[in-house]
Order: structure tokens, then sequence, then C-alpha cells
């Protein structure tokens, strides 16, 4: 066990490219308006991402295959699916995290427009993926993870609540109001598409085949333990700072705004702590989705592309597919920058994004319940019943974005 725990690395990789500034302010402001009642919701969704991710790694593993290789079994369709979602969603998800990557870093250092700063933060991530090696990419991974560590668990410590009104939160309750939230928070905890990129990061570790499985899973916990622990810290900060103060934080404005309260509140110290928390978030999200998701984009074009008989090929971060995706998430959305998002693009990538989830829920249950799977390794009663739970929560989340979207 101790010898597996030194070897954690693709983990720490997704819990820092899962916990972005979405689930912190998600996190902080149902702390906000319902304190500790919570924290059962963080662990029910940290639990039903494991099952996702594990899922991702135990397929990887198992078939020594890849999730696109998986989707092409499935059918033209997922692949199609995946195909057209990937280019939108990159084009939108790119000026997005540029853009929130600068937010942190311009209200610490104003001294350029914050739309130079999502410059400067695409690019940095885009030279640092093209030349880098995979082992270079952990370690800034985990050194971002580690400040997050300090920064995010140091401030949830100011605030820390006595132990039965922790303990409280372990009691499943809804309040009136709250079931949106609340499946918002489940369904929100670590990650989207980047888990179908977990993995490319395993076999960039030399994890490859059956006898890893035990590793990966060992691995994927101590992501979701992590996420867990990021999560609930967000919620013990709006819980116990802003709990019936009647502060309304927003978007990514908001995690400037709350450091702006914990500076006047604490001092200009905490101010900074807390915007550094801000832009590790963002960053390693960033970093995250720039080397992860490019491999999915190279695979998809390899399978496409794939005569039948021909050698399948290992994907690589120099094939020309995975860098035009890299390019693609880098500088195409800087044009956002300048004229903001049009709105039918977003539409669309709401529309196609609500889906994702439940699209990779039902991909696992039919893969990892099939022969390409060998006996031993394939879902038993506890992950079928799991990844049922998640398609149909995703499902309902996914329709009720898509009513949002198409009538409000």
């Amino acid at each position: 066990m101790a010898e597996k725990l030194k070897m954690v690395g693709p983990g720490i990789v997704v819990a820092a490219t899962g916990v972005g500034t979405a689930d912190l302010i998600t996190s902080i402001v149902i702390g906000t308006q319902f304190g500790m009642t919570f924290i059962w919701a963080i662990i029910v969704g940290s639990i039903l991402k494991y099952f996702l991710n594990e899922g991702v790694g135990r397929w990887h593993l198992a078939s020594e295959r890849t999730m696109v290789q998986g989707w092409q079994q499935l059918g033209k369709w997922a692949t199609g699916y995946f195909g057209v979602y990937s280019i939108i969603w990159g084009f939108v998800y790119g000026a997005t995290a540029a853009s929130t990557s600068a937010m942190g870093m311009y209200a610490m250092f104003p001294i350029m427009p914050v739309w130079a700063w999502a410059i400067v933060h695409g690019v940095a991530g885009f030279l640092l993926v093209w030349f880098g090696k995979y082992q270079l990419f952990e370690k800034v991974m985990t050194v971002l993870i580690g400040v997050m560590f300090v920064t995010i668990i140091g401030t949830a410590f100011l605030f820390l609540p006595s132990i039965g009104e922790f303990m409280g939160g372990f009691v499943p309750r809804v309040p009136d109001g709250s079931f949106m939230l609340m499946m918002g928070l489940i369904g929100g905890v670590g990650g989207t598409i980047t888990m179908a990129s977990y993995g490319y990061w395993l076999a960039e570790k030399k994890w490859t085949g059956p006898k890893w499985v035990s590793t990966m899973r060992i691995d994927i916990k101590v992501a979701y333990i992590l996420t867990c622990i990021f999560t609930i810290a967000g919620l013990i900060i709006g819980a116990q700072f802003l709990f019936g103060t009647g502060v309304n934080l927003r978007g990514d404005q908001g995690l400037i705004d709350l450091a702006a309260l914990l500076g006047q509140e604490f001092g200009t110290p905490m101010k900074w702590v807390f915007l550094i928390a801000f832009w590790s978030a963002a960053f390693s999200s960033l970093l995250g989705v720039w080397n992860g998701v490019p491999y999915l984009f190279a695979d998809f074009v390899q399978t496409m592309r794939q005569k039948k008989d021909e050698p399948r090929r290992i994907v690589q971060e120099t094939d020309k597919s995975y860098r035009f995706y890299l390019a693609w998430l880098t500088f195409p959305p800087m044009i956002l920058f300048y004229f903001g998002k049009p709105v039918e693009l977003v539409i669309i990538y709401g529309a196609l994004g609500s889906l994702f989830m439940p699209f990779l829920a039902i991909s696992l249950l039919i893969l990892l319940n099939s022969k390409r799977v060998s006996q031993p390794l394939r879902n038993k009663a506890l992950p079928n019943i799991v990844l049922v739970a998640c398609l149909a929560m995703f499902a309902y989340l996914g329709i009720n974005e898509l009513v949002d979207i198409l009538f409000k």
C-alpha cells in the first residue's frame, strides 16, 4: 500500500484539473446560503465521480483500449458526438480558462488588462505542454495542488465550525428551495470532459495492462479525497464567514470579491492568500485541459483515419493532431477576449456540455459490462448501481440545463 501511494501521480493531475474556480464558488455560495448542511452532498459527489473516473481508468487498463476506441465500438454516433463536442467545447473553454486565470493574476498585479493576462496564461500553458514532457507537467501540477492545499485549507482553518455543526452536515437533508443547488453541487464536484483523459495520463506513467488496476484505484482515491477536502473547505469558508451576511457572490468575480472581504476582515496578507488560491485553482485547470484533452482529440483523429487491420499507434504529445488541438485551445479563443462570447456559440456549448456526463456514464455502463473486458474486471453490482445513479442524475441536470437555455 505504501509503495503504491508513492507512485500516485495521475490522480494529483485529476484533482488539480478538476477543482476549478467553479467548484470553489459553488461550494462557497451553498455554504453561504445553507451553512454546513451539504457536507454529505460533497461526499456523495466525490464518490460518484470516483466511480466514473475509476471506470475510465479500468477500461483503459483492462481492455488496453482508449475511451475513444470504446466510443468507436459503440458506433459512429458516439465518435461523431465527441468530435463535434470537442471542437465547440475547446473554443469556448479556451477563452474561459485563460480569462479566469487572468482575473486572479490581474487582481494581484493590475499592470496590464485582463485580456492581456489571459493571452499570457493561454500561451504559457501552450508552451509548457508543447515543449515539456509529462514528468514536468506532473511536477507543476503537484506544486499547484500543494499551493491550493496550503491556501484553501489554510483559509478554512480560520473558520472551523464546532464538531456538532460539522457532524450535522453528514446527515442527508435538503432544505426547501435547495434541491437544484444540491444536485449541482453533487454533479459539479471534480471535473467533466477531462475525466476521459485519465487513461492517457496512466499511459504516460507507463501503467498499462490489468496488473495496474489496483494501483490506479489508489491513485484515483487520492484524487477524490483531495477533491472532497477542497470542496468542503470552500463550504466551510462560505458557511462560517458569509452565512447570514446577505453577501451575494456571482461567477468567478465572486471569488475576487471574497478575497477583498477577507482582506478587510483579516488584513492584506489574507487577501493575497485567497487570490493565490483562486489563481492556482484556475491555472491548474487550464494546464490539465491543455495537456489532457488534446490526447482525446488526437485519438479521435487517428480513429477516424485508421484503416481496417491497420496497427494501432499510441497517441503522443508530438502528434500533429495533438498539437493542432493544443493550438485550437490557445489561439482562436483569443478572439473572444475582444468581442465577447457569441450568444449562439454559448447556447450550443451549453446544450452539448449538459449532455457529456450522461454520455460518459452510459458509455462506461455498456463497455465495462461487455466481453471487451475480462470477467474479473467487469462491473460488479455496486459500480453498475452507481453508474446508473450517475446517468439518472446527470440526465436530470442536463434536461434542466437545456430547459434553461431554450426557455429562459
